[in-house]
C-alpha cells in the first residue's frame, strides 16, 4: 500500500536537511495486540515467522479500510464550508487526532527521528487509521491528520467494552420502567384516586418550585434536556441493537479516545531489543513529535459549535448563577472531566449552607463582643496586672515586665473565634461533612447511571502499555476475574516488595524534610518573638505575638509552594516503579502519595499551633527550652486566634496564588506556543489558510497533561481539609472556600476550554480514591475539632469556672483565675530584669499552678510552689471527658445518618434493575426473531420434510410471527395498555 494514500491531499515531503529518504517498505511490528475476546498478546513472542499477529481475524496490511468518498450535499456541504479545517481535504472524513513535528527543532529532524516516524505511522496505517499530511512549502511545521474509519471504531469499541446507546425503543417500554408501584395501587380500592389527588398537589407545588429553578437551570433552548436511552456493551455480533449507521453514533470524544488508545500501543522501531519502543508518549518525550492532540470542534469565538456555546454559557462569569450543563460537558470532554466539574459544583453548592451558618456564628460573636466580660476586664485597665517577661532576660536589653491591658487587641480578636458558638459550629460541620459525602454518593449514583457507567469495573480497564512492556518476559500468568483473559502476573518478591520498600523510604524522607521545615519556622518564631519583645517601639512590642504569627505563616506558605514543585515528580517516579496495572490504579496510587506529602506540607504548622504551642513551656525561672530557645507561649486569650491567622493566610493565600497561577501560566505558555507557530509558518501571512486551520490554532494552546486534573482535585481536597479539620478555629473558612470555588469552577472551565488543547476523553466510574480521602478527612475532623475545643480554646476552663467557682455563674474574675503567681525573688541572678521600670515583687503568667505561698497563710512559703494545681487536673479530666463525649455523640449520629440515607436512591435502584431486565428482554426478543428467521430460511432451502426431522419434540409451529422491527429503528414494542404512562428521564444539569 502506498503510504501517501490514494487521495490528492496526501503529500509526504522528504527530509532533505538530514539527507534521509523515506523508503516504502512494510513494517510488521506491534508491541501489544488483542484477539477477538480482548486477550493480550505480546507480538514479540509471535514474530518468529516475520509476521505480526493481527487484532481481528489475522488482519494485516491489506486490512486498512478504504473509505468511499461521497459527494458533499446539503447540511454536510454547509458544515464543510464553515468548519472545513476539522476534516480531511475531502471534507467528509473527520480529523480525530493530529500529530505535529517541527523542522526547526533538532530532535525532530534527525535521521533516527525520521525513521521512528516512518515506522510508527506505518503501523498506524496497518491498524486501519487513515493519514493525511499537511506539508506547506516554506513552513517548518508538519501536521499529520489521523482519521479512524468505522471499521476501526467498531473493532476497538468492542475491545474497550464501551457501553453505547441502543436503538430507540417504544415509549411504553420507557414508561414501564419505574412503574411497578402502580400495580400495587390498582389492587387497593380508592388508593389510585387518593394517589392521583396527592400527585396533583405535589405537581402544583413542584411546578411553582420549578418556575423558580428555571432561573438557575441552563437555557433549555441552547441545552435541550437529553432523553434517557437504554445502553449495552457494544459487540459487533449484536450490531442490530445499535444504530451504527448514525454518523453521530461515535461521538468525537469516543473517536479521540479510541485513536489515543491505538497511539499509545504502537511500536516505532523495527528491532525488538528495546521493549519500551512503543507509544506516542515516548515519542513526545524523545522529541520525535512536538505534539499530539485531538482537535477542538472549532473556534470558541465562532457560533455554530459546542465549544463556542460552552464558552458563552458555561465559562462566562455572568452565568455564575446557572447550573452547569454537565451532559454537554461530558459529551465534549468525556466522563472524567465532567465528573470533576459535577463534584466541584456539588461541593460548592453544599458549602453554601456551611457558609451561612459560619457567617452567622461570626456575626453573633462580633455583635456580642462588647458584652464579653474577660476582654472588657483586660481592656478597661481596671485589672492592672503585671505580667512576667515574655522572653529571656540578660543585660541592658532584657525584656521588661508588662501589663495585661497591652494585649487588649489580642483578647478581643480571640473572642471572635473562641466563644459559645465554636462548639455548635464544630458539631454542625461534623454532621455537614457526613451529609455531604452521603448525598454525593446518591448524586454520583444518578450521574453514573445516566452516563452509562453503572456496573463499570476497573478490572475491565485494559492494562497500561508500560505495565505490559515491563512484564514482557514474565512467564507467570493469571486470569482476570472479570474479563476471563490471561494477563501477566507481577512478581511479588522481585518487583512488588522492592518497589514498596523504596516508596515507603522515600515518602518518609520527604515527610521528614517537611517536618524539618516546620521546625525551622518554629525556631524563627521563637527568635523573632524574642527580638520584637525588646524593640524600642511600644506598639511593636505589644503586638509582637501577632507580627510573629503573620510573618511565620507567610514563610510556611512559601515553603509549601516550594516543596510542591518536586513532590509531584518524585511521586510520579515512585508510582511507575510500583507498576500499577491500569490507569485508574496508577492514579489512585499517585494520589495517596501526593496527598500524604501535601497533608504534612500544608497542615504540619497548623497542628503545631493547635496542639503543641504553649502546652509544654514550663514556668518562669524553669522554662523548657527547644534548641536552647525558650518555647513560645499563647497570649492571654489563648492560641486560637493565632491558629485562625495561620489558617487564613495559608488557606486564602494559597487559593489566591493558585488561581492566579492557573490562569497566568497557561496564557504565558500559549503566547510562547504562538511564537513557535509564527516562526514555524515562515513568511506565510496571518490571513492564510495555514494560520486559520484548526490544527494550527490548537497547536498554539497548552497541552493538557494526564495528571492535570489531579492538581485540580488536590487543590479542592486540601481546601476541604481546611474547611473541616480546623473549622472550629476559623468559622469563616466555608465562606472563603465558597467565594473561591464559585470563581474557580468557571475559571477552570474557561482554562480547559480556551487555553488548553482538547483532552482525550476517559471513562471512570467515580472520583476514585479521592472519596476515601474525603471520608478519612471527615472522620479526622471529628477528632481534631473535639481536641481544639477541649485543649486549644478556653471553652472547658470557662465552663468549669462558671459552674464551680463563679458566685454569680458569670465570667467575672475569670482572667484572674487563669493567671498564676510568681515571686521575682525566685529568679536566678542571670535571670533578673536589670532595666525594670519599677520594682516588682510578684508577676503573673498564664497557667494553673500553686502559689509561692500557702493559701491559708500568705506569710508561709509553699513547699509545692509552682507545681500544677488541683484545678489543672480537674480541668484536664473535664477536657478528656468532653473529647470522649463529643466524638461518641458525633459518631453515633453519623452512623444513624448513614443508615437512614442509602447510597443509591430507591427509585434509581429499581430503575437500574428494570432497565437491565428490559435490555435483556430486547436482546432475547431479537435473538429469537433472528433464530426463527434462520430456521425458516433453512427449511426453505432443505424442504419441509428435512426441517421436520430437525425439530425437537417440544417444537410448536409459530403463528403470525411479526416481521423484525429492525427496519423501522424500534427494537421492542409493548401493548399500550400493558402499563400506565409515567414520565421518566431527567437531566443531570444540576450543580
Amino acid at each position: 500500500m502506498d503510504r501517501r494514500g490514494s487521495h490528492k491531499g496526501y503529500v509526504r515531503a522528504k527530509n532533505n536537511q538530514a539527507g534521509f529518504e523515506v523508503r516504502e517498505r512494510p513494517i510488521e511490528l506491534e508491541h501489544v495486540s488483542y484477539n477477538r475476546e480482548g486477550q493480550y498478546n505480546a507480538a514479540l513472542d509471535s514474530m518468529e515467522d516475520g509476521t505480526n499477529e493481527a487484532l481481528v481475524n489475522g488482519s494485516s496490511d491489506e486490512a486498512c479500510v478504504q473509505t468511499k468518498i461521497p459527494k458533499l450535499t446539503g447540511a454536510k456541504k454547509e458544515l464543510y464550508d464553515h468548519n472545513s479545517t476539522t476534516f480531511f481535504d475531502d471534507g467528509v472524513r473527520k480529523i480525530d487526532f493530529v500529530l505535529v513535528w517541527d523542522e526547526l527543532l533538532p530532535s525532530n529532524v534527525s535521521e533516527i527521528s525520521d525513521c521512528k516516524r516512518e515506522v510508527f505511522e506505518s503501523n498506524l496505517e496497518k491498524e486501519g487509521l487513515q493519514i493525511e499530511y499537511v506539508d506547506t512549502p516554506g513552513v517548518s511545521l508538519h501536521f499529520i491528520k489521523l482519521h479512524a474509519p468505522d471499521e476501526v471504531l467498531r473493532r476497538y469499541a468492542e475491545i474497550l467494552k464501551l457501553r453505547m446507546p441502543m436503538k430507540k425503543i417504544e415509549q411504553d417500554v420507557i414508561n414501564c420502567v419505574g412503574s411497578t408501584s402502580m400495580e400495587f395501587l390498582l389492587k387497593i380500592p380508592g388508593m389510585l384516586q387518593f394517589h392521583n389527588a396527592t400527585n396533583e398537589i405535589v405537581h402544583e407545588v413542584k411546578s411553582r418550585f420549578d418556575s423558580i429553578l428555571d432561573y438557575f437551570r441552563p437555557d433549555p433552548h441552547l441545552f435541550p434536556v437529553k432523553a434517557q436511552r437504554f445502553s449495552a456493551v457494544y459487540s459487533r455480533d449484536k450490531e442490530y441493537l445499535f444504530n451504527v449507521e448514525d454518523e453521530d453514533f461515535f461521538t468525537s470524544s469516543i473517536r479521540s479516545r479510541i485513536v489515543d488508545f491505538i497511539l499509545k500501543r504502537k511500536r516505532f522501531k523495527e528491532d525488538t531489543d528495546d521493549e519500551f519502543a512503543f507509544g506516542i508518549e515516548r515519542l513526545l518525550t524523545e522529541g520525535v513529535y512536538s505534539a499530539a492532540y485531538p482537535l477542538h470542534d472549532g473556534s470558541d469565538h465562532v457560533d455554530g459549535n459546542l465549544r463556542s456555546l460552552l464558552r458563552t454559557e458555561w465559562t462566562a462569569l455572568n452565568k455564575l448563577h446557572r447550573y452547569q450543563p454537565l451532559d454537554y460537558v461530558k459529551d465534549y470532554f468525556g466522563v472524567k472531566i465532567a465528573l470533576y466539574f459535577a463534584w466541584l459544583g456539588f461541593y460548592t453548592h453544599t458549602l453554601l449552607f456551611a457558609s451561612v451558618v459560619g457567617f452567622f456564628c461570626f456575626l453573633f460573636s462580633f455583635l456580642s463582643l462588647p458584652s464579653n466580660i474577660p476582654s472588657n476586664d483586660i481592656c478597661s485597665g481596671r485589672f492592672n496586672v503585671v505580667m512576667c517577661p515574655i522572653c529571656d532576660y540578660s543585660g541592658d536589653n532584657s525584656c521588661d515586665y508588662w501589663y495585661i491591658f497591652e494585649t487588649c487587641l489580642h483578647s478581643r480578636a480571640a473572642y471572635l473565634f473562641d466563644n459559645g458558638t465554636t462548639v455548635f459550629f464544630a458539631v454542625f460541620m461534623s454532621f455537614w461533612a457526613v451529609l455531604f459525602l452521603e448525598m454525593w454518593k446518591r448524586y454520583s449514583a444518578e450521574i453514573t447511571h445516566r452516563w452509562d457507567l453503572t456496573g463499570f469495573d476497573h478490572q475491565e480497564e485494559h492494562p497500561r502499555p508500560q505495565y505490559l512492556a515491563r512484564l514482557t518476559h514474565v512467564k507467570a500468568k493469571r486470569v482476570n476475574v472479570v474479563t476471563q483473559t490471561l494477563e501477566p502476573r507481577v512478581p511479588f518478591w522481585r518487583i512488588k516488595v522492592p518497589a514498596a520498600l523504596l516508596s515507603i523510604s522515600l515518602i518518609l524522607l520527604l515527610v521528614s524534610m517537611a517536618m524539618a521545615s516546620v521546625m525551622g519556622v518554629i525556631l524563627y518564631r521563637m527568635s523573632l518573638l524574642a527580638s520584637l519583645s525588646i524593640h524600642n517601639d511600644q506598639n511593636i512590642t505589644a503586638n509582637a505575638m501577632l507580627i510573629t504569627t503573620a510573618t511565620a505563616a507567610f514563610i510556611n506558605l512559601c515553603c509549601i509552594l516550594l516543596f510542591n514543585r518536586f513532590y509531584e515528580k518524585i511521586a510520579l517516579w515512585l508510582t511507575e516503579q510500583e507498576l500499577p496495572r491500569t490507569q485508574s490504579e496508577f492514579e489512585d496510587s499517585l494520589t495517596l502519595k501526593m496527598y500524604l506529602l501535601q497533608f504534612v506540607n500544608h497542615y504540619a504548622s497548623i497542628f503545631y499551633i493547635a496542639f503543641f504551642k504553649g502546652k509544654f513551656i514550663g514556668y518562669p525561672g524553669d522554662y523548657n527550652r527547644f534548641f536552647g530557645y525558650r518555647q513560645e507561649e499563647c497570649g492571654t486569650g489563648g492560641c486560637l486566634v493565632e491558629l485562625c491567622i495561620q489558617l487564613a493566610i495559608i488557606m486564602v493565600g494559597k487559593q489566591a496564588m493558585n488561581t492566579c497561577m492557573e490562569m497566568v501560566l497557561p496564557m504565558v505558555f500559549k503566547w510562547f506556543n504562538s511564537i513557535r507557530v509564527r516562526t514555524g509558518m515562515g513568511k506565510q501571512p496571518k490571513e492564510s489558510q495555514a494560520y486559520k486551520a484548526q490544527w494550527a490554532k490548537d497547536y498554539q494552546l497548552v497541552a493538557w497533561g494526564s495528571e492535570a486534573l489531579f492538581a485540580e482535585y488536590l487543590e479542592m481536597v486540601l481546601q476541604y481539609g481546611f474547611v473541616t479539620i480546623f473549622v472550629a478555629a476559623f468559622p469563616l473558612a466555608p465562606l472563603f472556600a465558597l467565594l473561591n470555588n464559585v470563581l474557580e469552577m468557571r475559571l477552570d472551565a474557561r482554562k480547559i476550554l480556551t487555553l488548553h488543547r482538547r483532552p482525550v476523553a476517559q471513562r471512570v466510574k467515580d472520583i476514585g480514591v479521592w472519596y476515601t480521602i474525603l471520608d478519612c478527612l471527615g472522620k479526622l475532623s471529628v477528632a481534631t475539632n473535639g481536641l481544639i475545643i477541649a485543649f486549644t480554646s478556653d471553652f472547658i476552663p470557662r465552663l468549669i469556672y462558671t459552674l464551680k467557682y463563679s458566685p454569680d455563674h458569670s465570667l467575672s474574675g475569670y482572667v484572674n483565675y487563669t493567671l498564676a503567681y510568681f515571686s521575682t525573688a525566685d529568679f536566678s541572678h542571670a535571670q533578673q530584669v536589670s532595666n525594670a521600670s519599677a520594682a516588682v515583687d510578684i508577676c503573673r503568667y498564664r497557667d494553673l499552678r500553686e502559689t509561692p505561698w500557702l493559701p491559708s497563710n500568705p506569710q508561709e512559703p509553699n513547699p509545692n510552689k509552682y507545681a500544677l494545681s488541683a484545678d489543672f487536673w480537674y480541668i484536664l479530666a473535664a477536657r478528656l471527658t468532653f473529647v470522649l463525649v463529643f466524638q461518641n455523640f458525633v459518631a453515633l449520629v453519623t452512623m444513624v445518618i448513614r443508615w437512614i440515607i442509602p447510597d443509591v436512591p430507591r427509585k434509581l435502584s429499581e430503575r437500574i434493575r428494570q432497565e437491565a431486565y428490559f435490555t435483556n428482554e430486547i436482546i432475547i426478543k431479537q435473538e429469537m426473531i433472528r433464530a426463527r428467521g434462520s430456521v425458516r430460511g433453512a427449511q426453505a432451502a432443505r424442504g419441509d420434510s428435512t426441517a421436520r426431522l430437525l425439530r425437537p419434540r417440544s417444537y410448536v409451529e409459530p403463528q403470525n410471527i411479526s416481521p423484525s422491527p429492525y427496519d423501522d429503528g424500534v427494537l421492542f414494542k409493548r401493548s399500550k395498555s400493558s402499563c400506565p404512562r409515567i414520565s421518566t428521564g431527567k437531566s443531570i444539569d444540576a450543580v
